[in-house]
């Protein structure tokens, strides 16, 4: 028999709200994140917007020594555990500090020190270069200084899938708590890459949206006149728990991870399968690994890019899952809102499926204005929406062709 998992706690950084009481209030209400790149000096960019924290303060959650010590996205890691960890009234010690996990996966890392460190290197010489810039760089920092930090000593492991990173590590923690070897995992993802390097690569590759002119309506999963992902930031945490541990101590239990299912595209580095083969059957073995069918979802967080090619393919997924209840079931993408957080976009998005669950109510789709021909499913256009519902999923695709789908279960009690 496998354990039940249990979600007891969720802690979040993002542009449009840091907290799950301002991001959730920000997604039912509609608020976009994007805004002109304030880290850097656009002049010479293609692209000059992206979902930025701006109100971050490292200090209030580490010491100025391990400020000076980490990346950025280990910072949002940290503060967003910290949080995750206080919202589920877990105390860490040496008595339960072996049952106790982390993952959190990066797409990109440090990047932003690496950037740092390469122009020391050229400017000043080899030996100029920080003794810190492999630690502070490298993408398994995050679960690693998490655990240092609140003294987790389960097992520490960090995934590198893309833009799915975040949802393969939270679908393996469950699979750690079902299977006995460990109670609880700290889990999600990471991610500070609005940095020049970066966003030149991906305005290159012609991933970017390139609608300056307008920052807050530039990210449009769906629509018609879609241009392309907006670059986000910021950390989604959540505190996977064996629910009868959670039981036990009395905490509280937003909802339940029933099902996980993952696959590989086998089809190209950056583009999705043309017919969304990969995407449809994690999908597929997310609902059954919860053993429902796919009519018992009331909802999907999708992936939901802003790109011309993942908004239809993922949309070609969900008819070839739950074809006529497709019409059916809700769907948006949060990420009109927030961004595109990269690797930490299905622990930001995990967070948003889980209170929509609870809540009864689901975020929208903004800056839905033109319905395009080929994505003609509810995808939940511009308000946010009250519902019942018992199931939700919450999809999350990667370069490489890397698929992972999410099932959430209402709690009953």
């Amino acid at each position: 028999m496998k354990h039940r998992v249990a979600i007891t706690g969720l802690g979040c950084i993002t542009a449009v709200g840091i907290g799950k009481e301002e991001f959730w209030k920000s997604l039912i209400s509609g608020v976009s994140g994007v805004d002109y790149i304030r880290s850097f000096d656009t002049t010479g960019f293609e692209v000059k917007i992206a979902a930025e924290v701006t109100k971050f303060d490292p200090t209030q959650f580490l010491d100025k020594k391990e400020v000076r010590r980490t990346d950025r996205f280990v910072q949002f890691a940290v503060a967003a555990a910290r949080m995750a960890l206080e919202d589920a009234k877990l105390e860490i010690n040496e008595g339960n500090a072996g049952d106790i996990g982390v993952s959190i996966g990066s797409g990109i890392g440090g990047i932003k020190t690496l950037e740092e460190q390469a122009r020391v290197l050229f400017e000043k010489g080899p030996n100029r270069v920080s003794p810190l810039l492999i630690p502070m760089m490298i993408p398994d920092m995050a679960s690693g200084f998490v655990s240092i930090v609140v003294g987790a000593r389960g097992p520490n492991h960090a995934l590198v899938t893309a833009c799915a990173s975040a949802a393969h590590s939270i679908g393996h923690s469950m699979h750690l708590i079902q299977n006995g070897h460990a109670k609880v995992m700290i889990t999600g993802g990471a991610e500070a890459a609005i940095s020049p390097l970066p966003v030149a690569g991906f305005t290159s590759s012609g991933a970017l949206s390139t609608r300056n002119d307008d920052p807050k309506s530039a990210s449009r999963p769906f629509d018609l006149n879609r241009d392309g992902f907006v670059m986000g930031e910021g950390a989604g945490i959540i505190i996977l728990e064996e629910l009868e541990h959670a039981l036990k101590r009395g905490a509280t239990i937003y909802a339940e991870l029933v099902g996980f299912g993952e696959t590989g595209d086998a089809y190209h580095i950056t583009a999705p399968h043309p017919e969304g083969f990969g995407a449809a059957e994690a999908m597929r073995l997310a609902i059954a690994d919860a053993g429902i069918q796919p009519e018992q979802i009331g909802y999907i967080n999708a992936h939901g890019t802003s790109t011309p090619a993942n908004d239809k393919l993922e949309t070609m997924a969900i008819k070839a899952v739950f074809g006529e209840a497709a019409r059916k079931v809700a769907v948006s993408s949060t990420k009109s809102m927030t961004g595109h957080l990269l690797g930490a976009a299905g622990g930001v998005e995990a967070i948003a499926s889980v209170l929509a669950l609870k809540e009864g109510i689901i975020p929208p789709t903004i800056n839905y204005q033109t319905p395009d021909p080929e994505c003609d499913l509810d995808y939940v256009p511009n308000e946010a929406r009250k519902a019942s519902f018992e199931y939700c999923l919450s999809n999350s695709l990667g370069f490489g062709g890397h698929n992972a789908c999410l099932a959430f279960k209402k709690y009953n009690g």
